[in-house]
């Protein structure tokens, strides 16, 4: 089969790598840097390109069987729109703020299958509230997650393999959770609690506007959160650079020349949370079902707790969200899943099938979701 992989960025690297073990792959991105990490790679192909040129997205993907799209967010929603005019079934990464949904019917019309949002969270913790959404009466859902460097270096104790921008977006955008049937929206970064976890020790969590699509596929659930994990002491610093106005959007002038704080802020901590190519880290996710299963109160927990592996060299959150990218495509190249239009991760696991092979694909690279039950 061959892949057009959209952004060659840590993620896009690692999606494209696990790709070719057996696929001929072609990775896009306006980085030459970024693509010279993938030369010599056997069946990796690198072509720059301008990946908001989405006029171009038809002659720049014909001959692909399969997209992946992995651009940073604020590309998102049009990159994968401008995908499904061409055609092509994609497994979307790229965790845009607007609605997937409102492309369903033009998927659907074009007769594209369209995974979206299929990374590790949002990503696998949809997929498992999906699943046990059919097993049992869900009653309550809380998905707590978090990407950190295992050395804590002052004073941001923080490194990422995405963007600034978009981890600054999760500080700014209000969050939206669902508390006794209704919808209620606190500013992120609210709502901070101490939780000792295995492995990691004692982590500060915070609301952030993580449920995404299922605010909208499971209504019918009466209590759902996500919160962010960050070393304690994170969550202050980060009020403080909002409260001044680092992360405004709003330009002003600096000497003559207009500016947005956001973008000097962006700039800035580029280097201080860029995460170095074999530093040590960890992915943890804590995700807890409640509900009734067999006329019993029960409690599903599924629990990783994950580290960059030094063999392959890989991050540990380019290894959680990129393989449950690869296993989508995976899935959707064995036809596993065929139905066409914009489906997040909730409406992929419901599917036994689906849901199993994804958790056995990412077994079989040792991303390993503990699944704990507990009845009453």
């Amino acid at each position: 089969m061959k892949i057009a992989v959209l952004g060659a960025g840590m993620v896009g690297r690692t999606i494209a790598k696990d790709l070719a073990t057996k696929n001929d792959v072609t990775s896009f991105d306006i980085s030459e840097n970024n693509l010279a990490l993938l030369h010599g790679i056997d069946r990796i192909t690198t072509r720059a390109a301008d990946l908001m040129a989405y006029d171009q997205y038809a002659q720049l993907l014909e001959g692909a069987d399969l997209v992946v799209c992995a651009v940073p967010g604020f590309m998102g929603y049009k990159a994968l729109e401008a995908i499904i005019r061409t055609k092509k079934n994609v497994v979307d990464i790229s965790f845009f703020p607007e609605d997937a949904l409102q492309l369903h019917q033009l998927a659907a019309d074009n007769g594209v299958t369209a995974i979206v949002d299929c990374g590790v969270a949002p990503g696998m913790s949809n997929l498992v509230l999906g699943r046990y959404n059919e097993l049992m009466e869900v009653k309550s859902f809380e998905c707590m997650v978090g990407g950190l460097p295992k050395q804590r270096i002052k004073p941001f104790e923080y490194k990422a393999p995405f963007s600034p921008v978009d981890v600054i977006e999760e500080y700014t955008r209000p969050a939206r959770y669902v508390e006794n049937g209704h919808v209620v929206t606190k500013p992120a970064l609210s709502d901070a609690e101490l939780i000792d976890f295995e492995y990691a020790g004692t982590l500060e969590s915070f609301n952030t506007d993580g449920l995404r699509s299922i605010l909208f596929t499971m209504k019918h659930i009466p209590d759902m959160k996500e919160k962010t994990l960050r070393y304690p002491g994170h969550i202050d610093l980060m009020i403080a650079l909002q409260k001044a106005g680092f992360f405004s959007e709003e330009a002003m002038l600096v000497k003559g020349k207009e500016i947005r704080p956001i973008d000097m802020t962006s700039a800035i901590l580029f280097d201080q949370w860029k995460l170095g190519a074999e530093e040590p880290e960890f992915t943890l996710m804590n995700i807890v079902v409640k509900g009734i299963m067999g006329g019993k109160e029960t409690t599903v927990r599924y629990f990783l707790y994950d580290e960059y592996d030094p063999t392959t060299k890989t991050a540990s959150m380019s290894r959680t969200t990129g393989y449950t990218c690869t296993a989508a495509v995976n899935m959707l190249a064995e036809g596993l899943f065929t139905e066409k239009g914009v489906f997040p991760p909730e409406l992929v696991g419901k599917d036994e099938k689906c849901f199993k092979y994804i958790l056995a694909y990412l077994a079989e690279r040792k991303v390993i979701y503990e699944k704990i039950f507990v009845c009453d």
